[in-house]
């Protein structure tokens, strides 16, 4: 396996496995067949996996378009050459929403009051505004209700600054299919589908009407409709622990070296608030990554890493730049040496739903805290591409 950017190999650094982005995106294709458009949603950085090169390497392995949340994601994107169809999940104002529209970039819009914003930057650029029509259909966050939605799409047929590009709604279900909830959320979705068609208000150019998320998916729920957004899937992590299937590849490693061994006593403590003590005479190594890296505080005494492939367990407090570990049980532990917090090392591995359960929270929140401090390397056992020279 080749490696295309430098490793800042004294701190840390994140391997970003491109071919198993390329595989998780084939299992998404084969559950959602050749005739439904496949939509990276690439936001947050790409879930903290580099936004650019994931990007890059996504669409060439046959993604259709990106979504990402903001008009400056946007604009990361079309500044490293990406001119593939990107949609702005979240509102855009003034500024942003000029920027979207004259540039071709779509956006949502969640809101009877958003689109005549929309509508009024388009008019003054003299270029429409190609929009997504979001609709509430049980989220209770962004979106109209399903009749002020079908008066929205009114206003667009009716609109030369305002384009139909698509129909959306959120599914709020973790599980997908699984849970009774995201059959409930489709049926008044299919209830305003067959209105707004009824009335014909989703005539236009490549509209797609998209609901389907990584759980959805996952869990086999349909319609699938013209289009499926897949974020967290992409990257070989499940959504929720009931989804999890060997069929995906985990995509992110992260990785450290040991800067410091040292023996600690019997009856000694480690960390601030002295939250452990050793039993034994101890062997403690530490690593240079912290809370500010993305290692949650909240794996302090219960989390472990990797180090010749054996589990060292974490031991008192994480700390802002640094962590320690027990090393007593792995004979020959130096300086210098190889530490995995999230991947795989010999037979074990740490996966990020793992650390997601132990911290008690969402995989999503572990892969989006990883810190800036960490740099991205980018892996393909396939030829270098303009993309694998990207470095967030």
């Amino acid at each position: 396996m080749s490696i295309f950017t430098s490793v800042d190999a004294s701190r840390a650094w994140a391997e970003i496995d491109l071919d198993a982005l390329t595989s998780n995106l084939g299992v998404v294709r084969s559950r959602i067949g050749p005739g439904t458009a496949l939509l990276l949603v690439a936001k947050a950085d790409a879930y903290g996996h580099g936004a650019v090169s994931v990007a890059h390497h996504a669409l060439a392995a046959g993604v259709d378009a990106l979504c990402v949340t903001t008009s400056e994601e946007a604009r990361e994107l079309l500044r490293a050459g990406i001119r593939a169809r990107t949609v702005v999940l979240g509102p855009v104002f003034d500024e942003q929403a000029s920027y979207a529209i004259r540039n071709g970039i779509e956006v949502c819009v969640p809101s009877r009051a958003l689109a005549q914003a929309v509508e009024q930057v388009a008019r003054g650029l003299a270029r429409a505004a190609r929009v997504h029509v979001k609709v509430d259909t049980g989220m209770g966050r962004l979106g109209m209700s399903p009749t002020e939605a079908l008066d929205v799409l009114a206003r667009i047929r009716a609109s030369r600054d305002l384009e139909l590009a698509g129909v959306m709604t959120h599914l709020a279900a973790v599980d997908g299919g699984r849970s009774p909830g995201a059959g409930l959320q489709l049926d008044v979705f299919e209830r305003f589908l067959a209105a707004a068609r009824e009335r014909d208000l989703l005539a236009g150019r490549d509209v797609w009407v998209h609901a389907a998320n990584s759980a959805a998916v996952l869990s086999g729920l349909g319609p699938r409709y013209d289009a499926v957004r897949v974020g967290i899937a992409a990257f070989g992590i499940a959504p929720d622990p009931s989804l999890a299937t060997r069929e995906l590849t985990p995509v992110l490693s992260v990785r450290t070296r040991v800067v410091h061994v040292g023996e600690l006593a019997r009856g000694r403590s480690v960390g601030y608030g002295s939250t452990w003590t050793a039993r034994r005479p101890s062997r403690i190594a530490v690593l240079p990554v912290g809370y500010d890296d993305g290692v949650s505080w909240r794996l302090g005494n219960r989390g472990s890493v990797l180090l010749r492939g054996r589990r060292a367990p974490i031991v008192g407090r994480i700390s802002m730049n640094y962590t320690s570990v027990d090393v007593t049980d792995i004979p020959g532990v130096e300086l210098g040496e190889r530490a995995t917090l999230v991947g795989e090392d010999g037979a074990e591995r740490i996966r990020v739903e793992e650390l997601a359960e132990l911290a008690g929270t969402v995989p999503y929140e572990i892969t989006c805290s990883i810190g800036r401090r960490v740099s991205r390397t980018w892996l393909s056992d396939r030829s270098p591409s303009p993309t694998a020279t990207l470095v967030t």
